[in-house]
């Protein structure tokens, strides 16, 4: 406690700097992964092949990934925006699958209700299919985000800063007390941005709490 009493705006800032690359990386992975289970939801044939070679794309180490990545979008391996491509590539991996399942649960019904009234395309995706399969892209966006949280760590090993920072230095100086902090910091952070997710996940879509209480007494 008393190393992190004293160090307690260097802790500060690492958390901060953390959340900075975890959110974008989110969000992204989000935006990368609803295209990719839209086409596999309507391409029934190829459903299989493209969840299976989005999921390879976490198989790719990370520290290699790191190094390659600058020299395609252009930026340098300690750049706080590589970092962020790069695990936006492992967040879309692990979000296919679960925004495909989503928008295979909505069911024939709903689209062709919604056809019926004269919905287009993109506004049955938008205003039908995007709300109904929610709850089970909230579930794939939490994994998402406590897992990129997690991997951010990583970051410290090419000289940018972060939780991650905290073990490297606490490990090259014998310093223990610094590195459970930055296991205990990581640790918060996750659950913290996960306690955000479902909270937000309630506001925009309030049914699901009605559903929830309906199941709750209906056990009764």
């Amino acid at each position: 406690m008393s190393w992190l009493a004293a160090n307690l705006d260097l802790v500060w800032g690492l958390a901060w700097s953390h959340l900075l690359m975890t959110l974008p990386a989110v969000a992204i992975s989000l935006l990368l992964a609803l295209p990719v289970a839209w086409l596999a939801n309507r391409w029934r044939p190829g459903r299989a092949a493209l969840v299976a070679l989005s999921g390879l794309v976490y198989a790719i180490p990370s520290l290699p990934l790191f190094i390659v990545l600058p020299m395609v979008i252009g930026t340098t391996v300690r750049d706080r925006w590589n970092v962020v491509a790069a695990l936006s590539l492992y967040g879309f991996a692990l979000m296919v699958r679960s925004a495909t399942d989503g928008l295979d649960a909505v069911g024939e019904g709903p689209r062709l209700s919604a056809t019926a009234l004269g919905y287009g395309g993109l506004r049955r995706f938008l205003t039908v299919e995007l709300p109904l399969a929610g709850p089970a892209l909230l579930a794939g966006l939490r994994v998402v985000a406590v897992s990129t949280v997690s991997l951010v760590t990583v970051s410290a090993l090419l000289g940018v800063g972060s939780l991650g920072s905290l073990f490297t230095d606490g490990f090259q100086r014998g310093i223990l007390a610094e590195v459970i902090t930055g296991i205990l910091a990581t640790a918060l952070l996750a659950l913290l941005l996960d306690a955000a997710l479902m909270a937000i996940g309630a506001l925009l879509m309030p049914w699901t709490r009605a559903a929830g209480k309906a199941r709750t007494e209906a056990r009764r």
